[in-house]
């Protein structure tokens, strides 16, 4: 038994405009978002793949390309799974749900939808799960700023040879630095 499942037959369960590739012992199956039902339910009901176990759905942030939704789901009979994957746009970021397909997709989609702002149309109940009520923005998306970076000081600021880190005996050589930001924080944000 191969590692992965055979490619030509994955593009003709999923259809017109998908593509794939095989990595690492996995097949990534790319579905233009308006075939990504009906590419879902194909790789689940086709005897081919029989992809029935549902394992997990997210998404990333692939700044031009827009959001990349992502679901991973795997087939008993065949021991092998495959990652379908399609991409929004970032101003208009919706797609089918596939809650209808699988059930357990319902907690993931409202996760996604929290953290990155895909609405999952058809989805049963689209709402907030994890941050706090009133939260603004979508923090996994690339172009939200973390504050509390921002706000704290950050342990990579200081460098290790001044005295503010090896004390009042001070270090070897004092090499100036310039001031860094932490990650996910722009350069000028926050200065006046």
């Amino acid at each position: 038994m191969s590692e992965s499942f055979d490619v030509v037959d994955l593009l003709a369960i999923v259809g017109d405009g998908a593509s794939a590739e095989q990595a690492f012992g996995c097949t990534t199956i790319d579905v233009p978002a308006p075939g990504w039902e009906a590419a879902a339910r194909g790789i689940r009901d086709d005897r081919r793949t029989a992809c029935g176990f549902f394992d997990w759905l997210s998404a990333y942030d692939d700044l031009d390309r827009g959001l990349a939704i992502v679901a991973h789901v795997w087939s008993q009979a065949h021991r092998r799974s495959v990652l379908l994957r399609a991409h929004v746009d970032r101003a208009d970021a919706q797609i089918a749900s596939l809650t209808g397909v699988w059930t357990g997709a319902d907690w993931h989609e409202r996760e996604t939808f929290e953290m990155f702002g895909v609405v999952f149309t058809g989805h049963p109940h689209l709402v907030p799960l994890l941050l706090p009520d009133g939260f603004e923005g979508n923090p996994l998306r690339k172009e939200f700023v973390l504050a509390s970076r921002a706000a704290k000081p950050w342990p990579g600021e200081v460098e290790p040879t001044r005295p503010e880190a090896a004390g009042e005996g001070g270090g070897a050589a004092r090499r100036a630095r310039r001031r860094s930001v932490p990650p996910g924080v722009p350069a000028d944000w926050g200065q006046r």
